[in-house]
């Protein structure tokens, strides 16, 4: 059965990234959330997509300069509910409030810090003992950085992301498939062979039940709540 996850939370209809958004996916019946992470200057573990803060928050400037008490003093919700920048220690507090939701967690790259991200995610996910949980898992456009992640956390499932702009994909360890819904309707052969899948960002009701015939095993939304209805 094809499992929804929602794409940076429920991100279409509340700013990404958020405690808000998370908050309001997690009550949905689906898999999880996938999340974005990045690193302070001070090494702390900030979930946000960006390198810089200056789409998604009141301020300006790039994640990797600034503290997290600066980046705390920033507005990343609406004017009406604002919102702080979480880490994801602070995410993953609010998914164990949720028995049996999954996570996905992007490391951004190219990074300031490198190998430094994956190496700080590693780290915050053994300091609560999830570095072998079933519920975790570790995605990147970057083939380095699954191959950081297969070394660092080697039980936890990853998936390498790719797109018409990347490099053909070529698995790496054990590593899953994470094709775009146009990488996946260019080639429907990835769902032949029984293989994990992650496909994303399927907003579509037709394109959810195409990978859901196909046999996919994760997609991403921005649009859980209609992905949960058009799959029920």
């Amino acid at each position: 059965m094809t499992g929804i996850i929602a794409h940076r939370g429920l991100n279409g209809l509340y700013p990404e990234n958020t405690r808000r958004s998370f908050e309001e996916a997690l009550k949905l019946d689906i898999v999880g959330i996938e999340c974005d992470v990045n690193l302070t200057k001070d090494g702390e573990v900030v979930v946000i997509h960006d390198l810089s803060v200056d789409r998604t928050s009141d301020g300006t400037g790039e994640v990797g300069d600034m503290t997290l008490d600066e980046l705390r003093r920033l507005n990343v919700g609406t004017e009406r509910d604002p919102q702080q920048i979480m880490t994801l220690d602070e995410l993953l507090d609010l998914v164990c409030e949720h028995p049996g939701k999954h996570i996905l967690i992007e490391t951004k790259h190219p990074s300031p810090f490198g190998a430094a991200l994956e190496e700080a995610v590693a780290r915050v996910l053994r300091a609560r003992g999830l570095e072998a949980d079933e519920r975790v898992h570790l995605i990147s456009f970057n083939p380095e950085a699954i191959e950081r992640f297969q070394r660092l956390l080697p039980e936890l499932e990853a998936f390498l992301l790719y797109d018409e702009r990347s490099a053909p994909f070529a698995p790496i360890g054990t590593c899953g498939a994470g094709p775009s819904i146009w990488q996946a309707k260019a080639q429907p052969e990835l769902f032949d062979g029984g293989a994990r899948t992650y496909v994303w960002t399927v907003n579509l009701p037709k394109e959810m039940l195409w990978l859901a015939e196909r046999g996919a095993s994760l997609i991403g939304t921005d649009l859980p709540h209609i992905a949960a209805e058009t799959l029920r």
